[in-house]
This record gives C-alpha cells, structure tokens and sequence, in this order.
C-alpha cells in the first residue's frame, strides 16, 4: 500500500476506494460503506489480517464527517461527489470496524505501528472513533 498521509484516505487502497464511490450511484455508496465495514467489523476467517482495512478506516470517516463535531474530509482527499446522508446503524457498524482495525494483529496497525507516524495515525483513528461515539459525561447526581 502507498502511503502518503495519516489522513483516512492517505493511501492508495483508499484512495482506489473514493474514486469508486465517486463513480456510483447514490445507494450504492451506502451498500459499499457498509459492505466494507461489515467485511472488518465481522471478518471471514480467510481474512483473520483485515484486508480491507484501509478502506474501512476511510469508510468511518465518511460516516464521522456526518456526526456532530465531525470534521468534513480535507480537500483534495476522499470522494468529490457529496455523499448521501448514511443511515445510523452505519454509526455503529464503524466503530465496530475501527475497534477490529487497531485491537487485532492487521497488517495495516502493524505497518503504521513500525513507522514513527504510528502514534499520529492512532490518533486518527481515536479521534474518528471519539466522533463516532463521544465519551459520556459522567454525572454524581442529577439536579
């Protein structure tokens, strides 16, 4: 894989992944964020490494940039055609994603966790995660 930024979509498999969502329909773009998601989140056991990874990472992305306090996905990145609003189960289905991604053995963790980027890119994700599903306030007593 290509890479040339921490970002969701700064590396080739990614990169490869905009261009196809740039060239389908627009419920298509929601099967395909969810199909890659689901590929992660509940691997097949032919894929304990989670070859789809990079795209799965850029997928929560698309789905982070919609939640509130996301961050739109930086210009010159990602897909160039607007993306529909994703149905919420999608929300969840990221986070699962994201989860599978940094806490198993896959070589897109590993490659990152060998290079002095490893800890810019967890923050990435952690960031994309913490949109996705905020850290709840905890409270001693109501008022």
């Amino acid at each position: 894989m290509g890479t040339w930024d921490v970002e969701p979509f700064g590396n080739d498999d990614a990169a490869d992944f905009a261009d196809e969502l740039d060239d389908a329909p627009t419920q298509a773009r929601i099967e395909m964020i969810g199909a890659v998601l689901d590929r992660v989140a509940n691997p097949a056991d032919d894929d304990p490494r989670l070859s789809d990874a990079p795209r799965a990472v850029a997928a929560a992305a698309l789905i982070a940039a919609q939640c509130p306090g996301g961050a739109p996905i930086a210009s010159g990145y990602g897909p160039t055609t607007p993306m529909p609003q994703f149905p919420a189960y999608l929300r969840r289905l990221a986070i699962d994603a994201l989860d599978r991604v940094i806490t198993t053995p896959t070589w897109l963790a590993e490659d990152w966790d060998a290079t002095s980027e490893g800890p810019a890119w967890r923050r990435t994700i952690s960031d994309l995660r913490n949109v996705l599903d905020p850290p709840q306030q905890e409270t001693l007593f109501d008022l």
